[in-house]
């Protein structure tokens, strides 16, 4: 029973890939800190992390259950556990319903934004799993979904959205529709062949290179934007320092071999997002 339980358990968090959540959770307790200036309680904290979990589990398997045609289709991703058994459609179909339920719960319990901010929230997450189908826009909907993460973590903290949480949120849009082109470049022809809409499979390997790298100078413009506004200091601008440079390695290691993709989206990606929160937690207790 126990040795079920652990395979089960390892199962859903392959299915999830729980190890990416270092996407999005810095950049909701970055909009946390900044919101309270400060500590924000145990209390928002233990509430902010099952809803980020539940939120992102929601999303993951929503996008399994939905692609699992294609993904049997594809050699990158036929061993995923929805694809090749390991875990049924209609067990998916109960961990995705479990975890709606959760995120709703606790925006309830959180406040009355966060509560009502819960069900347009869960729509765009499911929303990017559908948009591929019919529009190339996915990319920047799969932002969008990342970037509602400081949205939802300074509402928690403050039940209002200020300016400064909207210019990070479309910073962190376009941070990951940048990289997810990247990530894409190894889909091309497997979208092709299913009808998929893409832009690297649209506009081809060189020109998806090019607007990768327009939209990571428009993250730059935004967060930079965001620490004015959010009105942080002299440390802060040494982390924007570092994610220049980290944005600029990782172009350079896609440019130089497509085998580097890999690393250029998880291990830079996961160092930039937790770089930037250290360095905004260090501003903030330095100007306490």
């Amino acid at each position: 029973m126990i040795k079920r339980f652990k395979n089960s358990l390892k199962n859903f968090s392959e299915l999830v890939m729980f190890e990416h959540s270092i996407f999005s959770f810095p950049f909701i307790f970055i909009a946390m800190i900044v919101g309270a200036k400060g500590w924000f309680g145990w209390k928002l904290l233990a509430f902010g992390i099952i809803a980020s979990v539940s939120a992102r589990n929601f999303a993951m398997a929503f996008n399994r259950l939905m692609d699992r045609k294609f993904d049997a289709t594809n050699p990158r991703t036929k061993n995923r556990p929805s694809v090749d058994g390991r875990i049924s459609p209609q067990a998916i179909l109960v961990f995705i319903c479990l975890n709606a339920l959760v995120f709703v719960f606790m925006g309830y319990l959180i406040n009355p934004l966060c509560f009502y901010l819960a069900f347009p929230i869960l729509a765009i997450l499911a929303g990017y799993s559908l948009m591929k189908r019919f529009s190339s826009l996915a990319h920047l909907v799969l932002g969008l979904s990342l970037g509602l993460a400081p949205i939802a973590g300074v509402a928690a903290v403050s039940g209002e959205i200020p300016l400064w949480a909207i210019l990070l949120c479309v910073g962190v849009l376009f941070w990951v529709a940048g990289f997810d082109l990247l990530y894409s470049l190894q889909d091309i022809e497997h979208d092709k062949k299913e009808g998929l809409h893409s832009i690297p499979s649209k506009i081809g390997i060189p020109n998806t290179l090019y607007l990768s790298r327009i939209f990571h100078t428009l993250t730059l413009i935004f967060w930079a934007l965001f620490i004015d506004k959010a009105e942080l200091g002299n440390i802060m601008w040494v982390g924007f320092g570092i994610a220049v440079i980290a944005l600029i390695y990782e172009h350079y290691l896609v440019s130089k071999n497509f085998q580097n993709i890999p690393k250029a989206f998880f291990t830079i990606n996961g160092y930039l997002g937790i770089m930037f929160f250290g360095f905004c937690l260090l501003d903030i207790i330095s100007g306490e």
